[in-house]
């Protein structure tokens, strides 16, 4: 089982989910923004608590690398996200390598708590599709339900990059249509995989970076001492 995959420090970060928060043109959205907890222990790295996953390889002995993002700003964001790691890893999604973690200024729907966010990279015999219905099934799983668009969510799992597939169809786009416009994506990216090449674009993750538009903030968490 993959249970007690993900072990680390934690460290606290006070009014973390208060950060960055703006005012709302909305009632609605100020109480969404208010009614969140503000406060959240804090997990600062993944990466080195990962342990191979349980999932066996493909008869062709050949698994697909893929780039997941994963997200949260409700309630415990660190433990939804360790607990999202290890359901994937349960579905047939073996994670190899997590990214530290962020604390990333919200960039659309913009009265809500800062997230959580990391990158994780892994291997799975699943195709495009059913990958996006395994990550969907996850989030499920752990409580997401429909809502406000880009508003606050316990878990996000978004697939950034599938080998070097593209995919063009109305339920899945791979590379992820936002991957070059997104800092909460890329600059986790960057930490496991900086010349990695965008298929459509490319250019690797560090140009990518370079010369995004996005200016949201995006801070790594430190470890504590």
């Amino acid at each position: 089982m993959t249970r007690g995959i993900l072990r680390g420090r934690r460290a606290q970060a006070g009014g973390l989910a208060s950060e960055g928060t703006q005012p709302a043109a909305r009632s609605q959205e100020q109480s969404l923004a208010t009614s969140i907890d503000r406060t959240m222990p804090i997990e600062t790295s993944m990466a080195d608590a990962i342990r191979p996953g349980l999932n066996q390889t493909p008869a062709s002995g050949k698994a697909k690398r893929v780039y997941l993002s994963l997200g949260s700003n409700v309630g415990d964001r660190v433990a939804m996200i360790r607990k999202a790691l290890e359901r994937l890893g349960e579905a047939g999604i073996e994670i190899r390598r997590v990214s530290s973690l962020y604390r990333t200024e919200p960039v659309d729907f913009r009265a809500q708590p800062w997230f959580v966010n990391c990158v994780a990279e892994a291997e799975t015999d699943l195709m495009p599709l059913r990958l996006l219905r395994t990550t969907q099934s996850v989030e499920r799983a752990l409580g997401r339900r429909p809502g406000i668009p880009k508003g606050p969510r316990p878990i996000d799992i978004d697939i950034l990059l599938y080998e070097n597939v593209v995919v063009r169809s109305p339920v899945l786009t791979i590379p992820h249509e936002r991957l070059g416009e997104r800092r909460f994506m890329l600059i986790p990216l960057r930490e496991l995989a900086a010349r990695l090449r965008h298929p459509v674009f490319q250019r690797t993750v560090l140009e990518l970076v370079r010369d995004t538009r996005d200016t949201s903030q995006v801070i790594r968490l430190k470890r504590e001492a």
